[in-house]
């Protein structure tokens, strides 16, 4: 398969909201339990300039099958170039490296934006993010124990970074 890292546009949203409400639905990647709208993705596609939003694009169906996000740390000044870090990649798309060409591009993205470090909180039985994650570079840091309860179970999580 062949595919294309671009900007997300706003004719990507309902792709995108697809494609997370999946993984929401899944429960393997986000203690997110509620469905988001195209509304909100259109909503984090216009703050772009700031929060760079990525997808991967099937080049011979134009099909969007993945993305991947920066959103805010902390407000504090101190933490402005740390961003947190999503990715999501359709059902038919994974296994098939391109979760590391789109966090490959989703890096180099982060940096053009003054980003200095990335980072995320992973299930620690989700072993395909975690080795994503060490494929692009990331390390483990450490676990944070009963992180947060997902369907009446306490789930922890590690906590990977990378430097920029």
């Amino acid at each position: 398969m062949s595919i294309a890292i671009r900007q997300a546009r706003p004719a990507d949203a309902a792709a995108i909201t697809e494609i997370y409400n999946v993984g929401i639905a899944e429960r393997s990647a986000t203690f997110e339990t509620e469905p988001r709208s195209v509304d909100q993705i259109l909503a984090r596609i216009d703050q772009a300039d700031r929060f760079p939003l990525i997808v991967a694009e099937d080049t011979a169906t134009s099909a969007v099958i993945g993305w991947a996000g920066v959103s805010e740390y902390r407000p504090r000044p101190c933490y402005a170039g740390i961003g947190e870090f999503s990715i999501y990649l359709a059902s038919g798309a994974r296994g098939k490296g391109i979760g590391t060409q789109l966090l490959n591009a989703l890096i180099q993205t982060a940096g053009e934006h003054g980003f200095w470090k990335l980072l995320s909180r992973v299930f620690l039985f989700n072993t395909a993010s975690r080795g994503l994650c060490r494929a692009c570079g990331f390390r483990e840091v450490g676990i944070y124990e009963k992180h947060a309860m997902l369907d009446g179970q306490w789930l922890d999580v590690v906590i990977v970074e990378r430097l920029l």
